[in-house]
């Protein structure tokens, strides 16, 4: 019969096999579902390998990558096969225990374990002063000083302050040991948890044994072990805050809907309901401070609204009835009433979740390989140790124990395994923070290689709409004149053409009446002219009867006709991106090649690059034929790094190096990018590459202390010439440097605006 804790941890189990409870934390991905999943009790590389091992032992599990640095687990499987429950249970039978990454009892948790684990530190702290203060005049002392009584009962003392450190401080290392030796495998907690107990019993025999009178007599340990506890979860407690600042963007993300919101009813009353239960068509009342629980649009009251998590955008935005709102985006300055149109998976909101849940538990090719090397290594060095002592023995029991103490604390990788996952969702979560969401840790890996950067033209460099450049009228007709009476006519039609016509229309456009709309040709209607009330079209150069010096051949024209023939013509080019000059001239900066793959006329491509400074421009470019160019500069070797919006850039976007796309661009080209970017701007672009630099030079940084710390400290270790407290002092200093390092990727350089 299963413990009490067993029995309710099963139970809980059980309530996640509910559809409606594991879609909260899981998305459809063809026939089967992907889930993440916060993992407690892991604090290494070789942890994360057994959380793998353990879910892919599951039956109906077919996929598992776990993140040891955001201790997140990605899991596919496949519904038919398995609930979660099964490999719920599977983790808890591995000693790790799973929290769904959108349940409010996460964070919960966090904060409990925060509490423990400062518990544990403190009470080392306490013990260790003791100790050492009882320890200081046994190393002051010469020989005869102290009597032999005086001296056992300083061990005495110092055994008793012990003890609390190794049942309540240890108690993580402990456990972590018996879990991997339990599982044939060897973490991190293996030689850190046989150095303590190697030491606590070495220490314990001399303190039982006694002394000569003298006060001679073998060496203990008890100021080492209650020091190196100390140190090592000093560098833990740091770990696990920088932790989660890191991924403090995620778990913000995650809190952001409402528990509840008032649901209007038939009545007109309204009640306070789960968000859960909301469907399309529901109006609810959003008060200020609130957060807007779905997507939809407001039908009553004005408000400003912060959607800077969301899209980017760092100001307030304005919003009334008839204008659109986000779920998770927050309410400021009063209360509005709007009505749902999409909830739960279909909100953007829950878009993006997905996407940084799926970076938080992504694991780049670096990190992977420590993870493989991490066993052999530990094995190497208990191997090591032992070896130590051997050489050791002769000259003295304490000394070889002592020596291997030393080799087994001071040669555990824990910075090795931190070095790279520790940098990579630093960078990660200081993207999420600037609106830059990655989907592929390793990406950025990859983009510290481009040298060539593709974007595409319509919808990437420009917006999707057009703009009036100039304006050619008949004479006698005054160019404003002309544009108020295309706008009255333009202002009833959707085309883009006349949407760009009434945009840049001046005040007093005169209203227009019998208006028709002839396709492929233009729009058609009366108004008051000059001449009085009149018939207009505007449209094509055929239909207005535009002469020919009128239309040169590069350039998009709409026209403008009346009852005397042709009146106006206006050229219309695309409006470029506001940042897109600045941005394209900082990758330049960057010693990168920047080139230009439209699938829209050559002469407007090579127009826009011009106006750009983009050196190469391709146009009338189909998908193939943008497919084949970039497996051209790959094939040169040239790195890529497409960024593209449409539904024809998906292929591109799959095939380059590196991708980029925008959050509301078309759903088949956000699913094959890389980076995904929350806003309008391309800033991120320049800013994503500057980030893959620092990423890797940080990288190389802490790749570079751990081997140098290892060459230097394991020679020293076996030769006796470094004690076990200054091995456990070199150790946590390893790991917190490489934590520290890896911090200052937390926040974004600015990216330089020429």
């Amino acid at each position: 019969m299963p413990v009490p804790d067993a029995a309710a941890a099963q139970a809980a189990h059980a309530v996640l096999d509910e559809r409606e409870e594991w879609e909260t934390f899981s998305l459809r991905q063809g026939d089967a579902w992907e889930s993440h999943v916060g993992v407690e009790g892991m604090h290494c590389a070789a942890c994360a390998l057994t959380v793998e091992q353990a879910l892919q032992s599951v039956p109906g599990v077919r996929e598992v990558s776990v993140n040891a640095a955001s201790h997140m687990a990605r899991v596919v499987w496949v519904q038919e096969r398995t609930r979660p429950s099964e490999w719920f249970a599977a983790l808890a039978r591995a000693g790790y225990r799973a929290v769904p990454a959108t349940e409010a009892g996460q964070a919960q948790e966090r904060a409990a374990q925060a509490r423990l684990m400062l518990w544990r530190w403190l009470v080392a702290g306490f013990c260790m002063m003791q100790v050492m203060m009882y320890a200081v005049p046994a190393y002051v002392a010469a020989p005869g000083e102290m009597t032999g009584d005086i001296t056992q009962l300083m061990r005495w003392a110092s055994w008793v302050l012990t003890l609390p450190v190794l049942l309540f401080c240890c108690k993580p290392f402990w456990a972590g040991a018996w879990r991997d030796l339990r599982r044939g495998s060897v973490g991190m907690d293996v030689p850190v948890a046989l150095g303590i107990f190697i030491a606590f019993a070495a220490s314990s025999a001399a303190t039982f044994g006694g002394i000569e009178a003298d006060g001679s007599g073998s060496e203990v340990w008890f100021d080492s072990i209650t020091m190196f506890v100390f140190f090592l979860l000093s560098g833990r407690m740091l770990e696990q805050r920088l932790r989660d600042r890191t991924a403090g963007a995620l778990e913000a993300l995650s809190r952001r809907l409402p528990d509840s919101v008032e649901r209007r009813a038939a009545d007109g009353s309204f009640t306070r309901v789960a968000v859960r239960r909301l469907v399309p068509g529901d109006v609810v009342r959003v008060l200020a401070g609130e957060a807007f629980p779905a997507d939809g649009g407001i039908i009553e009251g004005m408000t400003q609204v912060d959607e800077a998590l969301l899209t980017g955008e760092s100001m307030p935005l304005h919003r009334g009835p008839g204008q659109g709102v986000l779920a998770g985006s927050y309410n400021l300055s009063a209360p509005v009433l709007a009505r749902v149109a999409t909830t739960g998976a279909a909100t953007r909101y829950a878009g993006i979740v997905a996407l940084m849940q799926s970076a938080a538990a992504d694991k780049p090719e670096l990190a992977r390989l420590a993870d493989r090397v991490a066993g052999p290594f530990l094995l190497a060095v208990i191997a090591a140790s032992a070896a130590a002592a051997a050489w050791w023995w002769p000259a003295g029991h304490a000394q070889a124990i002592g020596v291997a103490i030393a080799v087994l604390i001071v040669t555990c990788p824990c910075a090795l395994s931190l070095a790279t996952p520790a940098a990579m969702l630093a960078a990660a979560g200081a993207l999420a923070r600037g609106g830059v969401l990655v989907r592929r840790l390793q990406a950025l890996e990859t983009a510290t290689a481009v040298d060539t950067v593709v974007f595409d033209k319509t919808g990437t460099l420009t917006h999707d709409r057009m703009s009036v450049s100039a304006i050619h009228t008949r004479a006698g007709t005054g160019t404003e004149d002309a544009l108020r009476l295309a706008a009255s006519l333009a202002q009833h039609s959707l085309h883009p053409a006349s949407r760009a016509v009434a945009a840049a229309a001046p005040a007093g456009v005169p209203p227009a009446t019998g208006i028709a709309e002839f396709a492929g040709q233009g729009v058609s209607g009366f108004t008051v002219t000059a001449s009085g009330h009149e018939e207009l079209r505007l449209g094509s150069a055929a239909w207005c009867g535009a002469p020919p010096q009128a239309r040169p051949a590069d350039t998009l024209q709409v026209h403008l006709s009346d009852g005397q023939g042709w009146l106006a013509s206006f050229d219309l080019d695309e409006v470029v991106r506001e940042d897109a000059l600045a941005t394209i001239n900082t990758i330049k900066a960057m010693g990168l090649r920047v080139q230009l793959l439209s699938g829209d006329q050559t002469r407007a491509v090579e127009r826009l690059a011009w106006r750009l400074g983009i050196e190469w421009a391709h146009g009338s470019r189909s998908p193939e034929d943008k497919l084949a160019h970039v497996r051209f500069l790959q094939a040169g070797g040239h790195r890529v790094a497409m960024v593209g919006d449409g539904i024809n850039d998906a292929p591109v976007l799959a095939l380059a190096d590196v991708s980029m796309s925008f959050a509301q661009a078309a759903p088949v080209s956000r699913a094959r990018a890389d980076f995904i970017f929350l806003g309008n701007q391309l800033v991120p672009v320049a800013a994503v590459l500057r980030q893959a630099r620092r990423t890797r030079r940080i990288v190389r940084q802490n790749l570079a202390w751990a081997a140098l710390y290892n060459a230097v400290c394991v020679p020293l270790a076996i030769a006796g010439l470094m004690p076990p407290w200054l091995a456990g002092l070199g150790m946590a200093a390893s790991s917190l440097l490489v934590i520290l390092n890896a911090a200052r990727l937390a926040r974004l350089e600015p990216v330089p605006q020429d």
